[in-house]
């Protein structure tokens, strides 16, 4: 709203500095340090009220040293994250007319809802098992259809098709800058001709069947959402891990954002031009200063845990990110941190219910998954593994963005 009111109070009284508000740069700046701010001051208070509402987590013993001390920690801790991302986008970004920034402010509240959900019955109810696993899906699914739909059919959500070369009469060589249109493009890593269009899967139905391709395009939107958050959600099993995990990636998402969102720098890179996404900036500086700021009080030892309203919340986040400024193809890559811990429990329990079936005794691949607990049962401290799983983190970063020129 802020952003709002100093473009007000520059047109109408020349209020000095206020133009520093029309800067994505600054604004995004001053997001992450509210951000930052509000998640480590405010964040003892929620600690405290969760305590005096003996909101704690029920530690389900896994034979793991450490483990049983843990039970008792406040958890619902995603409130901090989802408030101290949330205040700094309302105030600092150009929200009220772009449609991304509103996608992703329902997917915080959306996810959020869930998380909490599911948070609420395990505490309250004493339901370890907490929210149905079908009514977690159900509303992932709900989540992705409404993204998937938002960006095949509003009419704000365009990206700038490839300029072309001419040369005039006169021997000048000019450039014809491309137009902005609907598409479904999708930008595919380490390809020279880097560009993927969903519509393409129906070439063979003829020329019109690429109206359909929201067929295509909707479906992975949801497959997307859907694996993500749970991926977000399986990281979340050891102090700091999936909060730093995800800064780290939200990190990243950031410089993919603004220059995509830049159209010198996206023309440079040979980059997807996505007008109006630059504002997207604003609000991952705001989602990464939540993270960092919650994780002075989720680091080892955690005085309290994300829970589901945290996790799931994250994952839904870059999963929406990624589709906006179509680089979902490279999240098994940047994501690889979730994509290694879903892959441990799918394999884990597929050769378990395998070696069941064919043997009569169930054997496993891991000693404990997701596959942050098989290191903790191999003997290695959490912080040590949290540590290195970080570390793994930055350098698959680090490629994701090097294929921005590797091709």
């Amino acid at each position: 709203m802020l952003y709002y009111l100093f473009e007000y109070l520059e047109k109408e009284y020349q209020l000095p500095g206020a133009s520093l508000f029309q800067f994505t740069t600054f604004r995004a700046a001053m997001a992450i340090l509210f951000s930052l701010l509000i998640a480590t001051a405010y964040g003892k208070r929620i600690i405290v009220f969760l305590q005096r509402k003996q909101i704690g987590e029920s530690i389900r013993d896994l034979g793991l040293e450490g483990q049983k001390q843990k039970t008792g920690t406040p958890t619902m801790g995603g409130l901090i994250i989802i408030m101290a991302t949330l205040i700094p986008v309302l105030l600092f970004a150009r929200w009220l007319d772009n449609v991304y920034i509103i996608l992703l402010i329902i997917t915080t509240v959306w996810m959020g809802l869930i998380g909490f959900a599911d948070d609420y019955i395990k505490v309250f109810r004493k339901n370890k098992q907490g929210l149905k696993g079908r009514f977690k899906i159900m509303g992932q699914i709900v989540l992705g259809l409404a993204v998937g739909a938002t960006l095949y059919f509003h009419p704000e959500v365009t990206m700038k098709e490839e300029g072309t070369t001419v040369t005039t009469e006169q021997n000048e060589v000019k450039k014809i800058e491309g137009l902005e249109i609907k598409s479904t493009r999708t930008t595919v890593p380490l390809l020279k001709n880097n560009e993927l269009d969903y519509a393409e899967f129906l070439g063979w139905a003829g020329e019109n069947a690429k109206n359909y391709a929201w067929l295509i395009f909707i479906p992975i939107v949801i497959l997307i959402v859907t694996a993500v958050s749970n991926g977000a959600n399986l990281t979340d099993g050891i102090d700091g891990l999936a909060a730093g995990t995800s800064a780290i990636i939200v990190f990243t998402l950031g410089i993919f954002a603004f220059v995509s969102g830049n159209v010198i720098f996206s023309d440079y890179l040979d980059v997807m031009y996505i007008p109006n996404s630059g504002e997207l900036v604003v609000f991952i500086t705001a989602f990464v200063g939540a993270l960092v700021g919650f994780l002075w009080y989720n680091a080892f030892p955690a005085q309290v845990f994300m829970g589901d309203t945290g996790s799931l919340t994250i994952g839904g986040i870059i999963a929406v990110i990624a589709i906006i400024i179509r680089k979902e193809l490279l999240i098994p890559l940047l994501c690889g941190i979730f994509f290694a811990e879903s892959l441990s429990v799918i394999l884990q329990v597929g050769y378990f219910k395998y070696t069941r079936r064919k043997l009569g005794e169930g054997k496993r691949i891991f000693l404990m998954s997701p596959l942050h607990h098989h290191y903790q049962v191999k003997g290695y401290h959490e912080s040590k593994i949290v540590t290195r799983f970080w570390i793994v983190g930055i350098l698959l970063a680090i490629i994701t963005v090097v294929t921005l020129k590797v091709r």
